[in-house]
């Protein structure tokens, strides 16, 4: 059974959409712009474009492996993730950006393939987290989408500021 199969249809197509054509819109952010620009941050607690890629990869990482457990696994503990605080411990400016982006990618790959066949028609089964208590399927893609769309806002918002410096220039 696909997700549009099952009840929020309407919903679950929006969010599959949505995730699978994240890292097309993240890579549009990143075109033309030279080492400079991808390392400018906005401000001393904002994060730059290569820094957004790095984080983003390293959170799809962390949701497709708990999407696999809840998939794959009945009513599995889940571990916390603190993908904030992996900007602080990874050098995150130091990565080789088109590497990064294709993992990014692929791990995206990846989750579509898990929610496409094994959660597919079970975006109920859900996973025990630490501090959220029972999680669903389906509410990690709804969160997924919701950062995504975060850190697709602030790398268009990036992308606009360094435009505007370089008017000013």
């Amino acid at each position: 059974m696909y997700p549009h199969d099952v009840e929020g249809s309407q919903e679950s197509r929006w969010l599959l959409k949505a995730l699978r054509e994240s890292a097309h819109e993240l890579e549009s952010q990143l075109w033309g712009l030279g080492e400079d620009q991808l390392r400018w941050r906005p401000s001393d607690d904002a994060m730059s474009l290569k820094e957004l890629v790095a984080h983003l990869r390293d959170c799809e990482e962390h949701f497709l492996q708990t999407l696999e457990l809840i998939a794959y696994r009945d009513e599995p503990k889940l571990a916390s993730f603190d993908g904030d605080a992996l900007v602080l411990d990874r050098d995150y400016q130091e990565i080789d950006l088109p590497e990064t982006l294709e993992q990014y990618t692929y791990l995206r790959h990846c989750t579509m393939n898990v929610l496409w066949g094994p959660a597919a028609g079970a975006w109920q089964r859900t996973g025990r987290h630490p501090y959220l208590g029972q999680i669903s399927i389906e509410q990690l893609v709804r969160e997924q989408n919701e950062h995504d769309l975060e850190h697709l806002w602030e790398a268009r918002r990036i992308r606009e500021e360094l435009a505007q410096r370089a008017e000013t220039s």
